[in-house]
């Protein structure tokens, strides 16, 4: 007999100034134990950082993968986005039979069926565990991103473009990981104004 099995796909990181774009593909099994699990939005870091490990420890399969800021700035962040996504997809150690993704289009050579859920993170529960994925992956680039540059504040605002965030880059400019394309940084880089 063969078991259905159908992948949430979701994306974290769309509306920052900085950093890659992440995308997650999970694949439950039929028992999984995931209490509390639902859009990673709604969660505490801690307890997206907690579903993240049990998710990764009883998922069928699961993948992480992202498009960085040149290719975001190359693409579009909806069109990176979706070779995040795809990437994620395919990424899989086990092939779907469905692709269940948020949002409302389906990126395109997916290989599989697949279909838009629009607010799907708090509808189906793949989608909601590919959310902490992302999330999770997306935050801990954050992380690495304040180790380097810790007058940026990237740990506490995680590169949105927070009143913090654009004081910062208007005394310290332009980073290479900041995405040139998006208006607050293209500005400062009419001025010439980057990272010394």
């Amino acid at each position: 007999m063969t078991v259905f099995l159908s992948a949430g796909v979701d994306e974290a990181g769309r509306g920052p100034l900085v950093g890659s774009v992440f995308a997650a593909a999970v694949i439950l099994p039929a028992d999984y134990d995931l209490p509390g699990l639902t859009d990673s939005k709604k969660l505490s870091e801690k307890k997206r950082d907690t579903l993240a490990a049990m998710i990764k420890a009883q998922a069928v399969a699961w993948s992480v993968a992202s498009a960085d800021p040149a290719e975001i700035q190359e693409y579009n962040i909806l069109h990176a986005t979706m070779r995040a996504m795809a990437r994620a997809v395919k990424g899989l150690a086990v092939t779907p039979h469905k692709v269940w993704i948020d949002g409302n289009r389906v990126p395109p050579d997916l290989g599989v069926e697949a279909e838009a859920v629009v607010k799907g993170d708090s509808k189906i529960m793949a989608i909601s565990a590919a959310s902490v994925l992302a999330k999770t992956a997306r935050d801990a680039e954050m992380y690495a991103l304040a180790a380097r540059y810790p007058q940026y504040g990237f740990d506490k605002h995680k590169g949105y473009g927070t009143p913090q965030h654009l004081a910062a880059l208007q005394q310290y400019g332009v980073l290479p990981e900041h995405r040139k394309d998006f208006a607050p940084v293209k500005n400062l880089l009419a001025q010439g104004r980057l990272f010394e």
